[in-house]
């Protein structure tokens, strides 16, 4: 059974996607309208936290859904409450605002930044961002981004956010005047190639932004809930930021996102903030669910386990093939090539059979790898032995 044209047609086109639909899927496996199985590591990129389908999320699902679904954001509901606490209870932060998309964190994040400046800096709004960064796709989100060329699409873009380079701190430096109320970057860099903020970066930046009276905000949309081995990236550098925002594996596959920030930061006033799906108990019910399963006694540990254990083996790839070897930390990781055989490898492992491979080229010369956090270590495996393959056939 092939996919009605017409039902294609239907949909607005805003990507070039394959001619295919996918029917099921079930953990590190998605099936499509003619049976054909697909081994996936890109997980809605990185949003699929356990994978597809998972029990936690189907269970939650049905039980929330028998209660209560949406009673407005303009009363309380307990799952909401359930999530938060955990949230606050396991981070630094005190408030949480939840939302349905990570853009829509980041802009709460970029609107929060403000007012504090309107409130306690004399007016100042700039938020200093990096090159090669990527925030989301609202107006705001975007102008924030660092992503080559999107500095002309939509224009004009919003005002404000100076970029600098990752792991420069003089470049950082150089930005800063009376107008600047705020540094935010991604503890790794996922759109810009999976490349890492430097622990030492980082603790220079919280330090500079203390020294400065100034904000710093980690867009952990892609790295937090578990991503790289520890709840929270920047967790690893031993800091603590003033505002965080969640997205992608807090929902493990639902809308889900979160705004966090400290009690000496959350200055929104009634009306500043809201939005009539944020918050509802069905989407928080999952959220504590993913919650629970992540933080369960050694769940990240494995996580790492499984991490170095696919790093190892793209390493082994790179040295193989004679390549730019790997980097990223915990199940985000990207193979560096030495060529640009990113997209025709990605379309050889989607047509790969009698069974597919799904894979992310962000960059022509580099693979993403964004698996089921409880992908298994035979999987990671079998991954490799198919890219081994493919890698062979480009380069005949």
């Amino acid at each position: 059974m092939n996919p009605d044209r017409a039902g294609l047609d239907a949909l607005m086109e805003i990507t070039s996607r394959p001619e295919l639909v996918f029917v099921r899927g079930e953990g590190s496996w998605l099936e499509d309208h003619q049976g054909k199985r697909y081994l996936d590591f890109i997980q809605g990129w990185a949003v699929n936290c356990l994978g597809h389908n998972p029990p936690q999320i189907a269970d939650a699902l049905v039980r929330q859904s028998k209660l209560l679904v949406n009673p407005s954001p303009a009363f309380y509901n307990q799952p909401s409450i359930d999530l938060a606490t955990r949230l606050v209870g396991a981070s630094c932060f005190d408030r949480i605002f939840f939302a349905n998309s990570g853009a829509e964190a980041n802009e709460g994040a970029i609107k929060l930044a403000r007012k504090w400046g309107q409130l306690h800096r004399n007016g100042a709004y700039k938020i200093i961002t990096f090159d090669h960064s990527f925030h989301g796709r609202t107006l705001a989100t975007m102008s924030a981004s660092g992503k080559p060329g999107w500095d002309r699409k939509f224009a004009p873009q919003v005002d404000g956010f100076p970029k600098a380079r990752l792991n420069d701190l003089d470049s950082v430096r150089n930005l800063i005047d009376e107008q600047t109320v705020a540094i935010m970057l991604e503890p790794v860099q996922g759109e810009g190639g999976v490349v890492p903020a430097s622990t030492e970066f980082l603790q220079a930046l919280r330090d500079l932004t203390r020294e400065r009276e100034m904000l710093l905000i980690v867009d952990e949309v892609q790295t937090g809930m578990g991503r790289t081995g520890v709840l929270f990236a920047h967790q690893r550098a031993g800091i603590e930021p003033d505002i965080m925002t969640l997205g992608k594996g807090i929902g493990g596959g639902v809308p889900l996102a979160a705004l966090c920030a400290r009690e000496a930061v959350s200055c929104f006033e009634h009306g500043d903030q809201g939005g009539t799906y944020n918050g509802n108990p069905l989407m928080t019910a999952v959220g504590v669910a993913i919650f629970d399963t992540l933080t369960a006694p050694g769940f990240l540990e494995g996580v790492e386990e499984r991490g170095w254990h696919l790093s190892e083996g793209l390493t082994a790839l790179s040295e193989k093939w004679g390549m730019l070897g790997e980097r990223g930390l915990g199940l985000l990781r990207a193979l560096v090539m030495d060529r640009d055989d990113g997209p025709a490898l990605v379309e050889a492992a989607q047509q790969r059979a009698p069974e597919g491979l799904l894979l992310n080229s962000p960059r022509p010369n580099l693979l993403r790898f964004m698996p089921a956090l409880n992908v298994s270590k035979d999987e990671i495996d079998t991954m490799l032995a198919w890219l081994d393959e493919l890698i062979a056939r480009a380069r005949r």
